[in-house]
C-alpha cells in the first residue's frame, strides 16, 4: 500500500499490457447475436448484492436494473448487467446499443458488490459499471457513480491517473494512448460519440486528474 492508501503502481504483466481476456457468462449471451436491454425496477437480490444501502444519497426505488447486451474481447456476444439512476436509463441503453453496433470490445459488466469497497487493491480489474456507493476519489463528497450518474467503460484499459497515482495500479501499459488497442477509449471515437449524444461528459477531457473510462451526466 502506498502512504494514500491506495495500491502501489506495480508495472503491467505481460499478459495484461495487451488485454484480451475473455468473458465469464453471468447472464444468457443475447439471441442471434443480436442486442437487447432491459430496464427494470431494482430485483431485492440485485440490491442485496450491490452497494446499496440506507445511507447512500439515492434510494433504491430510483436506481434501475440494466441488462445490456456487448462484444467481449473474446469476440462473442454477452450479456451484462448494470444499475443506473432511472433518469437515465433509457439514454444509457441507447448508448450501448450503438457501442453493439460498431462492436467496441468490453470485458465485463456486472453490479458492484460491497466486499470490492474494501478488498486490497490488486489493480487487475476490468469492469464496466454504473452505481457503486462511494465518495468521489480523495474526496468526503459523493461521486456520481453513488447517484447512479455516472460509467466507467473498461477501467484497466483506460485508466485514470493524478499526478503519479495510477488507477487500476497495474494499468500503466494503458498510459501510451498512442498505442490503439482494442477496449481503449480516444477523443471523437464512438464511445466517446455515443456518450456526448445523451449530453454526457467524458473524464478524459479533464487536466487533473484524468479519469479515462470515466462518463458522467453530472460532468463530474
Amino acid at each position: 500500500m502506498r502512504p494514500d492508501g491506495f495500491g502501489q503502481i506495480l508495472p503491467t504483466p505481460p499478459v495484461l499490457a495487451d488485454r484480451s481476456l475473455p468473458t465469464s457468462d453471468l447472464l444468457p449471451p443475447p439471441a442471434g447475436n443480436r442486442f437487447a436491454g432491459t430496464v427494470n425496477p431494482v430485483p431485492a437480490d440485485v440490491l442485496a448484492r450491490s452497494t446499496w444501502q440506507a445511507g447512500c444519497p439515492v434510494k433504491a426505488a430510483e436506481l434501475r436494473y440494466l441488462t445490456l447486451s456487448f462484444w467481449g474481447f473474446d469476440g462473442r456476444a454477452h450479456t451484462g448487467e448494470m444499475l443506473v439512476n432511472a433518469s437515465v436509463a433509457n439514454p444509457v441503453v441507447t448508448v450501448f446499443d450503438r457501442l453493439f453496433s460498431v462492436k467496441f470490445p468490453i470485458e465485463e459488466m456486472r453490479v458492484t458488490t460491497p466486499a470490492e469497497l474494501t478488498a486490497p487493491p490488486t489493480g487487475d480489474g476490468n469492469n464496466t459499471n454504473a452505481f457503486v456507493c462511494r465518495p468521489a476519489r480523495g474526496q468526503t463528497n459523493w461521486s456520481a457513480h453513488a447517484y447512479g450518474l455516472a460509467i466507467d467503460v473498461n477501467p484497466f484499459c483506460n485508466p485514470y491517473t493524478k499526478g503519479d497515482l495510477v488507477l487500476p495500479e497495474l494499468a500503466s501499459a494503458y498510459l501510451d494512448r498512442g498505442n490503439r488497442r482494442p477496449g481503449m477509449i480516444t477523443s471523437g471515437d464512438p464511445t466517446v460519440a455515443a456518450f456526448s449524444a445523451i449530453g454526457w461528459t467524458w473524464g478524459g477531457t479533464w487536466t487533473t486528474p484524468k479519469d479515462r473510462m470515466h462518463f458522467s451526466s453530472t460532468g463530474r
